[in-house]
């Protein structure tokens, strides 16, 4: 089968964003497969912004280490395999098509069981994947970022030895609860028995939600303050120069090529998680320097395009948008900022355009391709239209058309001018994808 039919067929099933929210189906194929999720030792990552990024850079320090290392993430921004990864590459197309057609047969002994009413959906199919995957590798380690919650995601039918927690804010409340504490009480339940809990800083609500699974599971806690942290921080050509507090004490003078004082802190979480993996025994300064220099993070404030300058970013929150902003000012200071935005209909609509407001002069409001999630382009502009000044608010049915006015837009405005592509991960990796082939072409 063709890569794009079998990542159709694969993402035809019951879709990420409707939950099933049970480990039955995802712990039957695991039985049926010989439990691969036990076969190597695992970092989970959970929290509402950052997974991602601390995953990347976790993986790069535990390479840097000498250690074999698959990396699950979600969701992707061009291609299903992005989701897994072995020694910081997505599998190959073969490989993919391999792992699916020696799981395929247990899946359908799994959706003929109907458990909790349903077949097994894609991310359950996509996260036994990767740990058969990571088991046949065979890896040293797997990092795996939680899709959706903590307890009852797919992913948490392994146990960890180190659970990290980003920091966690409102979101999916239609799925994870209405408030602080019953959000942070889902994520918590990857804090397992016998882990150490990687905690960044949280508000208080969600500290004490965290610190109190800690204690009811006897886990060990190392929490972004006492025990770790990042110390300070200085913009750099491409990145920042950071200096952290380490199981060994500070180190300093490390390159980290991501922009923003969120990604400094993810590099100080992501340090104390391979620690904490390594027993409490501190990294060596070099491994450090090497691991975060090496750090590849696609769509986090990446500069896809020169003239007008174009970045991308996956901001789809209230608080990734208020610290995607703060990083966009101080490193690229563009004058004026035009914004190319595009949002699911689940999301807060109005708290991220508020934020996007504040600091993108104009905007080209647009819409994702291939997904009913998206929100309409005329709901968007209307939206859009109460929160800017008249006549600041412009419409695009797709992200080509968006990125062409964009682009027209930030030409006129001369050479200071740049174009921020956000609110949707889908939108920006539609983006990226489009100014990767433009590219190419035009090489």
């Amino acid at each position: 089968m063709e890569h794009a039919a079998l990542v159709a067929e694969l993402t035809s099933r019951w879709p990420e964003h409707r939950v099933g929210p049970a480990l039955s189906r995802i712990s039957a194929l695991m039985d049926l497969l010989g439990n691969p999720e036990r076969a190597t030792p695992v970092i989970q990552v959970a929290g509402t912004n950052g997974k991602g990024s601390t995953c990347i850079m976790i993986d790069a320090l535990l390479r840097a280490a000498g250690l074999r290392t698959g990396r699950f993430s979600s969701p992707h921004l061009s291609d299903a395999r992005e989701r897994i990864s072995i020694d910081g590459e997505p599998i190959s197309e073969e490989r993919f098509a391999e792992v699916w057609g020696e799981i395929e047969p247990f899946v359908r002994m799994v959706d003929e069981r109907k458990l909790d009413g349903i077949d097994m959906t894609f991310f359950e199919v996509i996260t036994g994947m990767a740990y058969a995957a990571f088991a046949d590798a065979p890896v040293d380690v797997a990092v795996v970022e939680v899709g959706l919650g903590g307890s009852w995601d797919a992913t948490s039918v392994a146990t960890p030895q180190v659970s990290v927690v980003s920091p966690i804010g409102l979101d999916h409340t239609h799925i994870l609860g209405d408030s602080l504490e019953k959000v942070t009480s889902e994520k918590a339940g990857i804090i397992k028995p016998g882990a150490t809990a990687v905690l960044a800083g949280q508000e208080p609500a969600a500290a004490r939600v965290l610190l109190a699974r800690a204690v009811e599971v006897g886990a060990v806690v190392k929490a972004e303050g006492p025990d770790f942290g990042l110390l300070e921080r200085h913009p750099a050509v491409g990145g920042q120069v950071i200096r952290i507090q380490s199981e060994g004490g500070p180190v300093g003078d490390l390159f980290l090529p991501l922009h923003g004082a969120h990604m400094a802190r993810n590099a100080a979480l992501s340090v104390a998680a391979v620690e904490a993996f390594l027993g409490g025994q501190p990294l060596e300064p070099g491994i450090i320097e090497e691991g975060l220099a090496s750090v590849v993070a696609p769509a986090r404030l990446e500069l896809v395009r020169t003239s007008p300058a174009i970045v991308v970013d996956t901001a789809h929150n209230p608080q990734a948008a208020r610290v995607t902003i703060e990083a966009c000012r101080e490193a690229f200071a563009f004058q004026p900022l035009i914004g190319v935005v595009g949002m699911m209909a689940d999301k807060d609509t109005v708290g991220v355009l508020e934020i996007f407001a504040s600091a993108m002069d104009q905007v080209v409001v647009t819409r994702a391709r291939g997904t009913s999630r998206s929100l309409p382009v005329d709901e968007l502009a209307r939206t859009a239209e109460e929160i800017w000044p008249a006549g600041k608010v412009q419409k695009a049915p797709g992200v080509a058309d968006a990125l062409e006015l964009a682009t027209l837009l930030a030409d006129a405005a001369g050479p200071a001018a740049g174009v921020l592509v956000a609110g949707s991960l889908i939108v920006a990796g539609e983006a990226r994808d489009l100014l990767a082939r433009e590219q190419e072409t035009n090489s």
